[in-house]
């Protein structure tokens, strides 16, 4: 798997910012692939979407471990892991806080309330079509996950300039490989997930299929572009901003894919796609590592 090091740096190159912003193309190509795959699996069943669901969450969650809070604590912060729990409580909140914006759009689609929404006033009229109305929400929830995940490509490919010796760069460039693959991969499942959800709801697939990847490409390319940049102009700030990222893709995980995951009955199946995913990704960060 060295070899996939050496072929990435002899195509992009050793600027940092090339190389984000590859990856961040990387991330979105994968998942307007899998936004795209409706053309062939044109009617997935729910057992399988969990089951991908599932595989997602179990990529980023072995990805948020191995390529962001171990190499953030052992390499970064020599060895004090305050500055990356630091960041990974600051992204816990940040996506805590910015979620309360899907409650929002959910009451102005349905008239229903969350409970842990603010009270978004009494008079904003709400939609009739029930089909639509969770879509929106969906994309809503698929867009706001997109952002760290962007920003972690970015911080990975960030902490490449950072390293101290040829070697220390090697793994580093080796972790956001497989942080980059990670996130792709996990992308095609979300990706084909939204894409049927909003074709049940009476989209068309071929324009769905476009805005798929175009929503995913504004939303974490330029999150790469300003992961690499703040962790390369501001050197210190690379085990916040790995803890952050970390933190924000855990809260993901555990507060939107995993319960997704588990509203239809089939937890275990889901299940089985997380450890699937866990192991996908232990084996990309130790070879590529």
């Amino acid at each position: 798997m060295t070899a996939v090091v050496e072929v990435f740096r002899g195509v992009v190159g050793t600027n940092p910012v090339v190389m984000g912003l590859v990856g961040g193309l990387v991330i979105a190509g994968l998942n307007l692939f899998g936004a795209s795959l409706v053309f062939l699996w044109r009617d997935p069943s729910e057992r399988g979407l969990d089951g991908a669901l599932g595989f997602a969450a179990g990529v980023m969650l072995a990805a948020a471990f191995t390529s962001l809070i171990v190499p953030g604590i052992e390499e970064y912060a020599g060895g004090d892991p305050i500055p990356v729990l630091v960041g990974l409580a600051l992204g816990v909140l940040f996506l805590d806080q910015a979620d309360r914006l899907v409650p929002h759009a959910h009451y102005l689609l349905t008239g229903e309330r969350r409970t842990d929404a603010a009270d978004p006033g009494e008079s904003v009229p709400g939609l009739d079509d029930d089909r639509l109305a969770p879509v929106v929400l969906f994309i809503l929830a698929i867009t706001l996950h997109n952002m760290p995940e962007g920003l972690a490509v970015g911080v990975g490919f960030g902490a490449v300039a950072q390293a101290t010796d040829p070697a220390a760069a090697e793994a580093a460039l080796g972790q956001a490989i497989s942080l980059m693959l990670a996130i792709g991969i996990q992308n095609v499942p979300e990706g084909l997930a939204v894409s049927v959800a909003a074709i049940n709801a009476g989209l068309d697939r071929r324009f769905y299929a476009v805005v798929a990847g175009l929503r995913s490409g504004i939303v974490e390319l330029p999150l790469v572009l300003l992961g690499v940049l703040a962790v390369t102009l501001v050197e210190p700030l690379l085990p916040y901003a790995m803890g952050f990222a970390a933190g924000a893709m855990l809260f993901v995980i555990s507060d939107e894919i995993v319960p997704e995951t588990h509203v239809r009955g089939n937890e275990r199946v889901a299940t089985l796609g997380t450890m699937l995913g866990v192991i996908v990704m232990l084996y990309l960060d130790v070879s590529l590592g």
